[in-house]
């Protein structure tokens, strides 16, 4: 079975995502050096600016889409 799935719900999970990304490639550096860890920092911390940058533009379509509703009223 298919769920719906709408842009709020879609911006909140790209949110979330980014969120994490970000607080463990934050974590991941300062434990790099005690720790032999098997992610790479850098690619790490792309995605979450791909994520993050995702969440506004999904922020984006909302807002369009909310000005476009109060306009044609």
């Amino acid at each position: 079975m298919i769920f719906p799935i709408d842009w709020g719900e879609l911006s909140l999970l790209l949110a979330m995502m980014a969120i994490i990304l970000l607080v463990t490639s934050e974590l991941i550096s300062s434990y790099n050096r005690q720790v032999s860890i098997l992610l790479n920092k850098k690619r790490l911390r792309r995605v979450a600016v791909i994520f993050s940058v995702l969440f506004l533009i999904t922020v984006g379509i909302k807002a369009y889409e909310t000005i476009l509703t109060v306009l044609s009223r």
